[in-house]
């Protein structure tokens, strides 16, 4: 028999102080387990996750916007590097595709198509409005101008 100063009253099952439930005596075998928290989801006071709806927004990147705003004309300038013929273009066109690495355009007057690739953009210009949706935001943000 053990004496009672080596087991308090407070020891349970599995021999640790308000756990009980536990047969084997090990941290984790408890049954309950946390729920899992999406980084940044709020909690309530009593510890349960709220759970907030996922928002799907394109990211701001150059092919993004071209994509939304296909069938416009824009104006591409375009560096190259150790190019003895030229080392800077521009190019006049329509965005018919975009691509995480190229640019696909068409001279409405030629009927050429012209493949551009993203690592020689320098910047391109427009002359009308663009369609662009901020990630977070959700149509076009008003025009202050």
């Amino acid at each position: 028999m053990v004496p009672q100063f080596f087991r308090p009253s407070s020891y349970q099952m599995g021999g640790y102080p308000g756990v009980s439930g536990s047969s084997t005596g090990m941290p984790g075998s408890m049954g309950t387990v946390p729920p899992q928290v999406t980084s940044g989801s709020p909690m309530t006071p009593t510890g349960a996750v709220i759970q907030a709806p996922q928002q799907q927004f394109e990211q701001s990147y150059v092919e993004n916007i071209l994509r939304l705003n296909l069938g416009k004309t824009g104006t591409f300038y375009m560096t190259y590097e150790n190019n003895s013929q030229w080392n800077a273009k521009v190019f006049t066109g329509v965005i018919e595709a975009a691509g995480r690495d190229h640019i696909i355009i068409s001279d409405r007057s030629t009927g050429q198509r012209i493949l551009l690739l993203t690592l020689n953009l320098d910047y391109i210009t427009f002359n009308e409005p663009l369609v662009y949706q901020y990630p977070g935001v959700i149509g076009n943000p008003p025009q202050g101008r």
